[in-house]
């Protein structure tokens, strides 16, 4: 019940003092004692007579008590002092407390007997509610049916939305049809950069569906502005969660599936068959082409939360629309990716979703992609490759921006100490290896002269005027001298090894060799 709903009552004459009259309030107490603080609970409607006030600082005393114990407001009887005195009313305002002004003439009972039936009516039809909606559960409703069923008992239309702008149920509209198709990613964004919960953007209230971090959360977008209203969308949003955590344990199976899966991969004498009924257990043939990726999401200075690991697997999820699980380890989240297409496609749908989530602060999400790959034999190498490209991404920067690294581990040390290269990271997160003037590689050069044993490469366009035939790519790694050319072509990247190399029309000064995917670094 709001305060509103009391003031609208002409035979109570109650006067609001003090605060907003959409102020929802749960119970109502009455009480005279100076600090009530053991019998309330939050929520209440407190209603005094004001007998504990013997001097203006028990004003301040008394409303500071009723604050602490999340009292919704306060009515205040003119019986015993004849008015409501001015210390009251300014303790109230310092607190952010509501205040009521009760006429001598109306008695507490009276106020406690309009107010009964209205909040009776909100328990039982928020019951009501509950059991058509558990009802609705058992029956095997999926989450658009209970998305619907909810919406409509409460009369709200909307729809729940990933972190990457992706629609999981429902639907939003836009007043300029034009933009429409863009709502949904400025929806995400908004929700993503909102430093309080729930707020109105995009004429769209955004609420949390559940209490995980909002870099793998969903958002519950209803039309209009029910800031005044917040309950009903508590309730949807509620609702939606606990649907959710119902689809999680279907999830937590498949991530124990791919868990046992790379851990069987890794085994000292890893049996083929058993890998192959394992890859097959997962939902890929011997034959389908496949990629790794590794993911993790750190969050520098917290303390509470989930690790690195947890929850880089629960963003990586998110970022591929929850078709694949990612299972979390000790160096990162694991998933096995059926390729639709080329390799860079799912990088390219990664780099998008990185971006926004760019507008978090706290997080640093590093992603790494292996090649294509095929079989169950092929797994190991795949985890290391996309786990050492994604510690490419997440290492710490060296003297400006650089950072040395090797990369290949399980190269010999003489071809590593030839083929080392800086990793250049500027502040958006991106990441570049460049290389030294050395032999010239044509387009048909074998992966083995370049560092990492073939990484899948991009062309970087860059102007060059001499014929083709006099340009080079350099093969012996830059030790710190020239840098100041490194090219960046404002996309994030970092190194990925796999089984092809692309090289055309490169500079042969500046040349920079850039990855499919890397790190977003959000800080």
């Amino acid at each position: 019940m709001r305060i509103r709903d009391l003031l609208a009552a002409s035979e109570l004459g109650l006067t609001l003092l003090v605060g907003d009259e959409d102020t929802e309030f749960t119970a109502v107490h009455v009480t005279d004692l100076p600090d009530p603080c053991r019998y309330l609970t939050g929520g209440e409607l407190v209603l005094s007579g004001l007998m504990w006030r013997h001097e203006p600082a028990d004003s301040a005393r008394f409303v500071a008590a009723l604050r602490s114990s999340g009292v919704a407001a306060l009515g205040a009887g003119q019986a015993w002092l004849g008015h409501v005195p001015d210390d009251l009313v300014e303790a109230c305002a310092q607190a952010g407390l509501p205040l009521l002004e009760i006429p001598t003439a109306v008695s507490f009972r009276v106020v406690g007997e309009v107010a009964a039936p209205r909040l009776s009516g909100d328990v039982r039809a928020a019951l009501g509610r509950q059991r058509r909606i558990v009802d609705a559960v058992a029956e095997g409703a999926d989450l658009a049916d209970l998305f619907a069923l909810t919406a409509a008992e409460l009369g709200v239309s909307g729809a729940v939305l990933s972190t990457t702008g992706e629609l999981v149920v429902g639907s939003v509209t836009d007043p300029a049809p034009e933009q429409a198709p863009a709502l949904p990613l400025r929806l995400a964004r908004a929700f993503l950069s909102a430093p309080r919960l729930p707020c109105v953007a995009e004429g769209h209230t955004l609420f949390a569906v559940g209490r995980g971090h909002r870099a793998a959360g969903w958002a519950l977008a209803c039309e209009g502005d029910l800031l005044g209203r917040a309950d009903l969308g508590f309730e949807l949003a509620a609702c939606v969660a606990l649907e959710r955590t119902r689809m999680e344990e279907g999830r937590r199976v498949e991530r124990r599936l791919v868990e046992q899966l790379v851990s069987a991969a890794f085994a000292a004498e890893a049996d083929p068959a058993e890998l192959s009924a394992r890859l097959r257990m997962c939902g890929l043939g011997a034959a389908e082409p496949y990629s790794v990726v590794t993911a993790t999401a750190a969050r520098p200075g917290a303390t509470r939360g989930p690790d690195p690991a947890t929850l880089g697997g629960q963003v990586l999820e998110e970022l591929l629309g929850r078709s694949v699980v990612a299972a979390a380890g000790a160096d990162g989240a694991v998933a096995l990716v059926a390729l639709q297409g080329p390799v860079p496609v799912l990088a390219d749908r990664l780099r998008s979703g990185l971006e926004v989530l760019s507008v978090l602060r706290d997080t640093r999400v590093s992603i790494g992609v292996s090649g294509a790959l095929t079989g169950a034999a092929a797994i190991r190498g795949g985890v290391e490759e996309a786990g050492h490209a994604r510690r490419l991404a997440e290492a710490p920067l060296g003297r400006g921006g650089h950072q040395r690294r090797d990369l290949h581990p399980r190269a010999p040390a003489g071809h590593r100490a030839g083929r080392r290269a800086p990793l250049v990271r500027p502040p958006a997160a991106r990441a570049a290896v460049r290389l030294r003037r050395g032999a010239p590689v044509g387009a048909g050069a074998h992966p083995r002269h370049l560092p990492g044993h073939g990484g899948v490469v991009e062309r970087l366009r860059r102007a060059d005027a001499r014929p083709r035939e006099h340009r080079q790519v350099p093969d012996q790694a830059d030790r710190g001298a020239d840098r100041k050319g490194s090219v960046d072509d404002g996309r994030q990247g970092g190194l990925l090894p796999g089984p092809a190399v692309r090289l055309t029309a490169v500079s042969p000064r500046n040349m920079s060799i850039r990855g499919l995917v890397g790190s977003g670094m959000f800080e």
